[in-house]
């Protein structure tokens, strides 16, 4: 089910991500208003940074399976997750997004 509904985020995502548009304007949310720490990674590193880590290659698969497999990776794996939200649709909750950022800052 996960798998279905980030494909559809990103079947919306991919023509704006390719034109290179910048997110919208919006307040941080909760999930992306963490306090700075000695993790590794958080929702403001690049996909690519975070998938070439093992850990963090992890934690993606566990929160968005099949996401590296898509075509449209190559489109937005340079930016980061908060910045893909915005574009999603809804379909990449603050929760999706809380619980991914929880399991990258267990990665030091």
């Amino acid at each position: 089910m996960k798998t279905a509904i980030f494909v559809a985020a990103l079947m919306a995502a991919a023509p704006v991500l390719a034109q290179g548009s910048t997110a919208p304007a919006s307040a941080p949310t909760p999930a992306t208003a963490a306090p700075a720490s000695d993790a590794k990674f958080n929702l403001d590193t690049p996909l690519q940074d975070i998938v070439a880590d093992e850990k963090g290659k992890a934690v993606i698969e566990k929160h968005f399976p099949g996401m590296m497999a898509l075509p449209e990776y190559e489109m937005f794996k340079a930016i980061s997750l908060s910045q893909l939200q915005p574009y999603s649709n809804g379909k990449i909750t603050d929760e999706m997004l809380a619980a991914t950022a929880k399991d990258l800052a267990e990665i030091k």
